[in-house]
């Protein structure tokens, strides 16, 4: 069942660290526009607290 980042308590330093070296290479993939299916039927929502100039929803 998938887990929600909601505090850094929540996981291990190991998955910490699992984490980011994940995010390390989707965002190496895409600078080398490879394709990939990793996140293929995710999605992604950001809810801001405060209002911004430069976010748009």
């Amino acid at each position: 069942m998938p887990r929600h980042f909601l505090r850094l308590t929540d996981y291990t330093r190991e998955e910490l660290l699992d984490l980011l070296a994940l995010a390390a290479d989707l965002k190496a993939r895409q600078a080398r526009r490879e394709p990939h299916r990793l996140l293929e039927g995710r999605t992604l929502a950001m809810l801001f607290e405060k209002s911004s100039t430069r976010t748009r929803v």
